[in-house]
């Protein structure tokens, strides 16, 4: 980390892929993915109703400090997901209902903290997607130093600016733009396959597809 360092933000994702991987789930993203990108220990604090997916607004700042959080939401443009790297500390929120607010109406997809929120409460009543580590009450320092718009891990994954962020009650997978269109392809083959194979269990036809080793 070098100071409080701003980059500029990366091309958003284009919309129709945004759109069509919410309509998805992080396990079958991550399936088409070798199943081994995604983020550890990270789950849904808001009322999950559906899949989020945005582009990735990158956030790394000292632990405990959320000085280069509230910088990033000044930057946020629609559909962006503000992934927070708060190296995983959870002694301290880096967030709360006010921010969450504040990126909601700014038109952020939602937020993900690898480290604590607070206002818990208010966030489960809420349907704007927050994903962190755990919730405490004890507040955040605003000193920084931070980076915005850099390579961060979250929950021992490292996601670039720009990738993809797909999140919902299972957690968060996250990929770079350019793989966005032959995994969506994978992503749409296996959701038929699966499909095909619900109906054929409730049809009584089931042959056993499901344990191959090319399955789930």
């Amino acid at each position: 980390m070098i100071g409080n360092r701003i980059l500029p933000s990366a091309p958003r994702a284009d919309a129709e892929l945004i759109s069509a991987y919410a309509k998805s789930s992080t396990a079958i993203i991550s399936d088409n993915l070798a199943r081994l990108p995604g983020v550890i220990g990270v789950r849904p604090f808001h009322k999950v109703n559906g899949t989020m997916a945005g582009t990735a607004l990158t956030v790394r700042v000292a632990a405990g400090d959320n000085l280069l959080i509230h910088k990033a939401l000044d930057l946020v443009r629609p559909g962006d997901v503000v992934v927070v790297d708060g190296d995983g500390e959870t002694n301290r929120a880096l967030i709360g209902e006010i921010m969450a607010t504040i990126a909601q109406t700014r038109g952020a997809a939602g937020m993900v903290i690898d480290g604590a929120i607070r206002d818990a409460g208010a966030l489960a009543k809420s349907e704007f997607p927050v994903f962190a580590r755990a919730a405490i009450h004890r507040g955040p320092y605003k000193n920084g130093p931070g980076e915005i718009n850099v390579p961060v891990a979250i929950g021992g994954f490292v996601i670039e600016p720009g990738d993809i962020v797909v999140g919902d009650e299972d957690g968060i997978v996250a990929f770079p733009q350019a793989v966005a269109v032959e995994l969506l392809k994978a992503v749409h083959a296996q959701e038929q396959k699966e499909e095909d194979i619900l109906r054929s269990i409730r049809q009584g036809t089931y042959t056993g597809a499901y344990g191959t080793p090319a399955s789930p």
